[in-house]
């Protein structure tokens, strides 16, 4: 399924995880307000509230009533442990598969990575 396929909570979810890998939100910090990431992103605060709802799920957010959600200790281990499974097991395959039907070197493909 391509990213432009899934729906656009889990767009979002995958937006903010990323800003948490990143370090763009650490753990301790209050995630960006429903609206102020409905109105940056052109999303229905009804749609972010469904991504927020399963961070909070999933234990990686707690909720402080009338202030927001606060990212937990250990929240940014936990997301990058599911992200390299998910990489490993849905996107990896066919990325191997891939260089193997364009014969590419793996150690070409590396130094691509550093440049």
């Amino acid at each position: 399924m391509s990213s432009a396929d899934r729906p656009v909570y889990l767009r979002l979810r995958d937006l903010v995880i990323a800003m948490i890998l990143d370090g763009r939100i650490r753990e301790g910090d209050a995630l960006p307000s429903v609206r102020a990431l409905a109105a940056e992103h052109g999303a229905n605060p009804l749609t972010v509230a469904k991504a927020y709802q399963t961070f909070q799920e999933d234990g990686i957010v707690t909720v402080r009533r009338g202030v927001g959600m606060f990212v937990v200790s250990g929240a940014a281990d936990r997301l990058r442990v599911a992200a390299r499974r998910s990489f490993l097991e849905d996107e990896w395959p066919e990325i191997a598969q891939r260089i193997r039907r364009l014969d590419l070197d793996p150690a070409d493909l590396l130094d691509h990575l550093h440049a």
